[in-house]
């Protein structure tokens, strides 16, 4: 038997096939599977992580750092240029901290990755 998706809606459970529509009882939904496969494509897109000029990051990348960095707690910023090796990209981010990383002179911190290009 196949396996319905949840409405996009209101995330019901319950939707049932009319034709070639999906349709939820709950909210009165109607959507074509083609929509639910791009809403499902888009989504996948979204969990892609990206760099300040848009290269797609993977665990394990060297990345540079594109502006200074203050740092709190700490007396100088991480400058222009700094490399970071061995990134690991975060599934939830905090904060939009995407990143996890050891900066050299700074330790364990999370970056964004907005403020960084792939190296």
């Amino acid at each position: 038997m196949m396996s319905l998706p949840n409405c996009p809606k209101c995330d019901a459970e319950y939707t049932y096939e009319d034709g070639a529509l999906l349709v939820c009882p709950m909210c009165a939904h109607e959507w074509t599977a083609a929509e639910a496969d791009a809403a499902e494509a888009r989504a996948e897109e979204d969990s892609i992580i990206r760099d300040a000029v848009g290269n797609e990051l993977q665990d394990g990348d060297a990345v540079t750092v594109i502006r200074d960095l203050k740092v709190k707690g700490s007396s100088t910023p991480i400058k222009v240029g700094t490399k970071v090796r061995s990134i690991r990209l975060l599934d939830d981010p905090v904060d939009g901290h995407d990143i996890d990383c050891k900066v050299d002179g700074f330790g364990q911190m999370k970056l964004k990755s907005s403020v960084v290009k792939k190296a």
